[in-house]
């Protein structure tokens, strides 16, 4: 991530095809981020009320609600695909979906990111330093990292890498394809190796 160089959210409606190239990952991003980020804003007063102990059941009763992957959909789908261990593959899941909700970002994006970053190991390393989960950059984000204690932590390293996933995508108007390749610093052909890793957890799932 940034320099060296994750399931898509769901419409309760199913998808009568495809997205093909020429209709563009801008059309992707309306069905990734809007049906979640309503979901998201539906829940959000009832969610500020809880603690934060109690965030991630709230984020996996959401997912439930909104049709989208629940705790145990993306645990067996780490297990059985990533080999991630249990323990390991439920504090992915937790995170994931407790910072979807946050950001109202797709859980999807999310592991579909994480998938091309860095295949679930939470303890890789590229060769620019970029580490964890999401590959996040220290030197890049300085601030954000400031009192971050363990970046190999599923819940820091989501959190650190949702927050900047979401400051792309509001900062590009909603570009998914610019978002994506700011966040890997421009790899080439990162954005479409995102959208078919997001494809594959779909039909993993069986929501295609």
């Amino acid at each position: 991530m940034h320099g060296d160089s994750a399931l898509q959210g769901l419409s309760p409606r199913r998808r009568t095809d495809p997205y093909p190239a020429t209709r563009g990952l801008k059309i992707m991003l309306a069905a990734i981020m809007f049906p979640f980020a309503a979901a998201a804003h539906a829940a959000e007063t009832d969610a500020a009320a809880q603690s934060a102990v109690s965030a991630p059941l709230i984020a996996s009763d959401a997912t439930l609600e909104a049709g989208l992957p629940t705790l145990s959909d993306i645990t067996a789908v780490l297990r059985a695909q990533f080999r991630v261990a249990p323990a390991e593959s439920l504090q992915i899941a937790r995170a994931v979906l407790t910072e979807a909700d946050r950001h109202a970002i797709s859980p999807i994006l999310l592991l579909a990111v994480m998938a091309v970053e860095s295949s679930f190991d939470r303890y890789a390393v590229s060769v620019a330093g970029a580490r964890g989960l999401m590959q996040i950059l220290p030197a890049a984000h300085p601030q954000l990292i400031a009192g971050a204690a363990d970046l190999t932590d599923p819940a820091i390293n989501v959190r650190i890498g949702s927050t900047i996933l979401r400051r792309y995508l509001d900062q590009s108007g909603g570009d998914l394809d610019a978002a994506l390749l700011r966040y890997s610093g421009g790899g080439r052909g990162y954005a479409r190796r995102v959208v078919l890793r997001m494809r594959s957890f779909d039909a993993s799932l069986g929501r295609e």
